[in-house]
């Protein structure tokens, strides 16, 4: 047995995913309700990692876009969205135009289908930093991963965050392709043994984005792991949330599995690009 599957066999990962539903759903319906109030929509609001990752972005849309943020700063009692999220190509343009207090994320690392040669994902990373960006979303390398090569999986994982230095690393693990809760379980563990700041569940690209379930399931990897290293994870969720009512299942279930303490931007982000209007439309 090789060092990834030792450490995999310290974790129960015979889930069963009717069992997992069905918990899922017992948070959310006697729970969820209790949080749709206009205070957690300002808190899921400063949560929002604000994202333009389309084929016709150019500068002067991402200019547009940062605008927005920037002319959102202090204009209401709340804070601001976390931060924006674009290709690395976009993030000199960002930095450029950005007044407001919110990071800057690049998808990067061959996104969305990290298919592409290693150096080249480590490169991009790389410029990525150099040109202003805090944090770093890349794609777990679910070819490797199907494959059962874990050290491939997470040597992938080890020299991206070498690469993104201060910046911090977010791992994205594709759960519309995981098809099962035990394989979202192994993928989450192996990505924060190999140094992931955050879990993310989608890119949105090509594949089912967030569901309550994957969300669930990353919570429990996180907790656990947490539990037996003492190494606190985030966790972003990302694909198809798109209302407040959306937003707050999720939140319902992070604050039900990992706590209070988890439900802030440092712990607790919401890839999106137009839940932003609908939050601000909820709290009126």
């Amino acid at each position: 047995m090789d060092k990834y599957h030792e450490i995999l066999s310290r974790f129960n990962l015979q889930l069963n995913d009717a069992e997992i539903s069905r918990k899922v759903n017992e948070i959310i319906d006697s729970k969820a309700a209790g949080n749709a109030l206009p205070e957690i929509y300002k808190t899921m609001y400063a949560c929002i990692d604000l994202t333009s990752l389309n084929t016709e972005d150019s500068k002067e849309r991402i200019w547009q876009l940062v605008k927005k943020v920037n002319d959102f700063e202090g204009t209401f009692d709340m804070d601001n969205v976390a931060a924006i999220c674009v290709y690395p190509n976009f993030v000199e343009t960002v930095k450029e135009a950005l007044t407001a207090d919110v990071k800057i994320v690049a998808a990067a690392g061959g996104f969305p289908s990290s298919q592409t040669f290693m150096e080249v994902k480590i490169a991009e990373v790389g410029l990525a930093v150099a040109e202003g960006a805090d944090e770093i979303d890349v794609v777990m390398n679910l070819g490797a991963f199907f494959d059962d090569d874990f050290e491939t999986v997470c040597v992938e994982i080890e020299e991206l965050k070498e690469a993104c230095r201060e910046a911090r690393l977010k791992v994205i693990l594709e759960t519309g392709l995981l098809k099962t809760a035990s394989d979202i379980k192994r993928a989450s563990l192996l990505a924060i043994y190999s140094g992931a700041d955050f879990l993310k569940t989608s890119t949105g690209k090509g594949y089912p984005g967030a569901t309550p379930e994957a969300v669930y399931v990353m919570c429990k990897a996180i907790r656990e792991y947490n539990q037996l290293h003492n190494k606190k994870i985030g966790i972003k969720v990302s694909g198809g949330i798109r209302t407040a009512a959306d937003a707050v299942k999720y939140y319902t279930i992070v604050k039900e599995m990992l706590g209070k303490e988890w439900l802030n931007p440092d712990y607790f982000r919401i890839g999106a690009s137009g839940l932003t209007t609908n939050l601000l439309e909820a709290i009126g």
